[in-house]
């Protein structure tokens, strides 16, 4: 593959007219050898009939380059042989360096394409499903406690199982490692009877000890997190016996059940600590239908753990890659985490069915009410979240002039395009903006509390009221007292309430009054979307409306 990129530079630097005139010394500059080395390469490129080269003698004198072969053929052969040899960064890197024009990076694409979705072996008599699926974002760790990005999240859920889950009828949960559980009048004292000889992924036999291990490893952690509003609040996690759990809360909280349905409460073992928490997130070892067998930085390879305690998974083998753009012209924002992406050869893009989980994104601004400046000034709020508005607006008129000052929007570096469109519409209007993009952990600390407008996402899944307390209690951090004050006091009476569509108005009266204040400012929601061959079978969504890998199955060929 590096004689083809060695090629294409050549083709770039030097290519257009039928023929060129060149120096040995002007292609070893090109190329970045010697000149030894550069007329080794031409000789082997002459040898391929991709080039004529007819030498003169004499240094510093022109010989005569024809390129035979076209740029676009090269580029594709190059990308074939990294797609065989499964060196996916090497087929990444093509496409990037050598789709010049929008009809090859489409080519490029299709070969890539071709990699992604099921492919099937015959090994000794057996057949090994294997499901190729690309993510658009980069996986770091699969620890519970360290995870910041839904494709982690994902592949979690597929490695490690909770106390309990969801079904796929909305707000039930059904047993997970726990088969049965009670609480007591007071909603503080819950007990959970575990399932019998359920396997870790390392042989180890599931114990009343490793729930407890797993949940104070949560309680004692300093690590800023999804959900600590809730697991900060158990006061204490005994075994009764080797199959019996208590855990007892500080006061009750009706959000503690759907938390445990969650993948930041997967059980692990109780033994990681001689496996290593760095170690531990790139391989971790749980009781989920899949283990990981390898993982580097543009790649993570599941493989079926047939001990599973609710049956095998159908496929044998799933290979998550990183891709670092979309493969499909649908935006990022408005899919899944991932989606399925079938063989375009054996059908076209027109054969694809498409599924709406019951899951949607929702992107939103808010303003910081709390740092001293022009946002402080209902009326000057009001002003700038209406330029945000879909419909047309005549350019500023009104008494409230834009603030001299340059309004600082915060977000992630996922969420950059939505944050520098509300850039541009507001500098349309006289407001001087920038964007500061800066990683999930640094989020999470004071440089929210020192900018003017902030970025965030929503995921309205089965966890939404779980997201939606996390959520507003990180807004009243940049909210003014009073209002802080009253956002509290409501989630405090949310925790408290039994009743799921009582809580849900709750968290709508909490959305009103920050809309109407001009504090939060919905720029879109949009449905997660996957899209898969009508060949796939067992096509299902977990609680955060993702494919459920363990039902996926293909049928062989007749």
């Amino acid at each position: 593959m590096k004689l083809h990129s060695q090629y294409l530079k050549l083709h770039s630097h030097h290519g257009g007219p039928p023929e060129t005139a060149v120096t040995l010394d002007e292609l070893a500059l090109t190329l970045g050898c010697t000149h030894r080395n550069a007329l080794h390469v031409i000789r082997k490129m002459a040898d391929l009939h991709w080039i004529t080269w007819t030498p003169s003698r004499g240094r510093g004198r022109r010989s005569k380059l024809v390129f035979l072969a076209a740029a676009e053929d090269i580029a594709l052969e190059s990308m074939k042989q990294a797609i065989s040899s499964k060196d996916i960064s090497s087929a990444l890197e093509g496409i990037r360096g050598h789709a010049r024009t929008s009809s090859l990076q489409d080519t490029l694409q299709g070969w890539l394409l071709a990699y992604f979705g099921h492919h099937a072996e015959m090994h000794s008599d057996k057949r090994i499903d294997t499901l190729r699926l690309p993510v658009t974002q980069q996986l770091h760790t699969f620890d519970p406690l360290y995870m910041n990005l839904l494709a982690e999240s994902f592949v979690a859920s597929h490695v490690f199982d909770g106390l309990v889950g969801r079904s796929g009828e909305r707000g039930k949960v059904i047993p997970g490692l726990a088969h049965a559980w009670e609480t007591d009048e007071s909603r503080t004292a819950w007990t959970f009877h575990l399932r019998k000889e359920v396997l870790f992924h390392h042989g180890k036999v599931l114990t009343a000890e490793d729930v407890v291990y797993s949940f104070e490893r949560m309680m004692s952690t300093s690590q800023r997190t999804l959900y600590s509003y809730i697991f900060k609040e158990i006061r204490e996690v005994k075994a009764l016996n080797t199959s019996t759990v208590r855990i007892l809360l500080k006061k009750p909280n009706e959000l503690f059940l759907p938390f445990l349905c969650t993948s930041r409460a997967a059980v692990v073992p109780r033994d990681l600590q001689s496996i290593g928490e760095n170690m531990f997130g790139r391989r971790p070892v749980g009781t989920g239908p899949f283990k990981v067998v390898e993982m580097n930085k543009d790649t993570c390879v599941l493989e079926v753990f047939p001990y599973y305690f609710q049956g095998r998974a159908h496929l044998d083998r799933v290979e998550i890659i990183y891709v670092p753009w979309s493969l499909k012209p649908e935006s990022p924002e408005t899919s899944s985490a991932f989606h399925i992406i079938p063989n375009p050869s054996a059908a076209g893009a027109g054969s694809l069915s498409r599924i709406h989980s019951e899951s949607f994104v929702r992107k939103f601004v808010t303003c910081n009410t709390k740092k001293k400046g022009p946002l402080s000034d209902p009326l000057l709020r009001a002003e700038l979240l209406s330029c945000l508005q879909e419909t047309p607006r005549e350019p500023f008129r009104h008494a409230v002039e834009p603030p001299a000052a340059t309004l600082q929007i915060a977000t992630i570096p996922q969420y950059t395009g939505d944050a520098e469109y509300i850039a541009a519409r507001l500098t349309q209007h006289g407001y001087s903006c920038k964007v500061l993009s800066v990683s999930p952990e640094e989020f999470k600390g004071p440089i929210r509390l020192k900018s003017d407008l902030i970025v965030f996402s929503l995921l309205r899944d089965q966890d939404e009221q779980l997201r939606l307390y996390d959520l507003y209690l990180t807004l009243s951090q940049h909210i003014e007292p009073r209002t802080r004050a009253s956002i509290e006091g409501r989630l405090h009476l949310i925790s408290r309430e039994p009743d799921s569509a009582v809580r849900a108005e709750g968290f709508k009266v909490i959305e009103d009054t920050l809309t109407q204040d001009h504090q939060l400012h919905i720029l879109y929601e949009r449905p997660a979307e996957t899209a898969y061959l009508p060949s796939v079978r067992g096509v299902t969504f977990n609680s955060q409306g993702w494919v459920d890998l363990r039902h996926l199955w293909f049928p062989p060929e007749l």
